[in-house]
């Protein structure tokens, strides 16, 4: 009789659209983190060319395509996912090596259920510097963090409370400020998620953190996440 495989720990969940340049390279550092043979990778395409999923040359990762918007990607690899604990991880976020061991480690403390890393952005320029340290203080303090520190959450809360809203934008806020009106505990890691400073440098750090500050403003005024993602482009 053939043996059932054993159910993933943890399922990596990697919402992309237009990142077939980098995708393996991305996917050979998750399988060297989360073994193939204990956790699992999803790859969740929502180009309408699909470039990123047929660029994917790794046996074993799952490749799927979704409808447009980063929380419905998430939201269907997470469907189409079994592990106990779910990861949902940005294309162009870099994990510590022991990253594994560190969410399960968290998830093993009984009032936690969700949590992250800690920002990191892959730059020596002391702007961004900045940018990350503030980060950090706002996301150590509020425990709300951010999609870009690579947020985990267990698999049966994902389901109770109806996984990522369907929103334009700030989903990620929005699914951890929603935990902590519930009470739940969420973890922010110390270790950090080296994310790519390709967003500042395109857009200009002053530009794009005064940016990003005023649509956390609009949303927590109650301006609609239609409206904000308008002034997000």
């Amino acid at each position: 009789m053939k043996k059932s495989r054993k159910r993933p720990t943890i399922s990596v969940i990697v919402p992309v659209y237009r990142e077939h340049e980098g995708i393996n390279p991305l996917i050979k550092h998750l399988a060297e983190i989360f073994p193939l043979e204990k956790h699992e990778i999803i790859v969740v395409d929502c180009s309408p060319e699909q470039e990123t999923v047929t660029a994917l040359d790794f046996p074993g990762v799952t490749a799927m395509s979704s409808d447009m918007g980063r929380g419905r990607q998430m939201n269907d690899g997470a469907a189409r996912s079994t592990g106990e604990i779910l990861l949902f991880l940005h294309a162009d976020t870099i994990l510590p090596e022991n990253a594994s061991e560190l969410i399960t480690d968290a998830m093993r403390d009984q009032g936690i259920v969700a949590g992250s890393f800690s920002l990191g952005i892959d730059s020596e320029k002391w702007s961004l510097k900045l940018i990350e340290l503030f980060g950090n203080v706002r996301s150590w303090w509020t425990r709300v963090p951010y999609g870009d520190q690579a947020i985990f959450i267990s698999r049966d809360l994902f389901s109770q409370i109806g996984g990522f809203r369907d929103m334009p934008i700030m989903e990620d806020l929005e699914l951890m400020t929603r935990l902590r009106k519930l009470g739940k505990k969420i973890f922010i890691l110390p270790d950090k998620a080296m994310t790519s400073p390709r967003r500042w440098e395109r857009e200009g750090a002053l530009r794009g953190t005064l940016r990003n500050w005023l649509i956390r403003v609009l949303y927590h005024c109650g301006v609609s996440a239609e409206k904000i993602s308008g002034y997000y482009k």
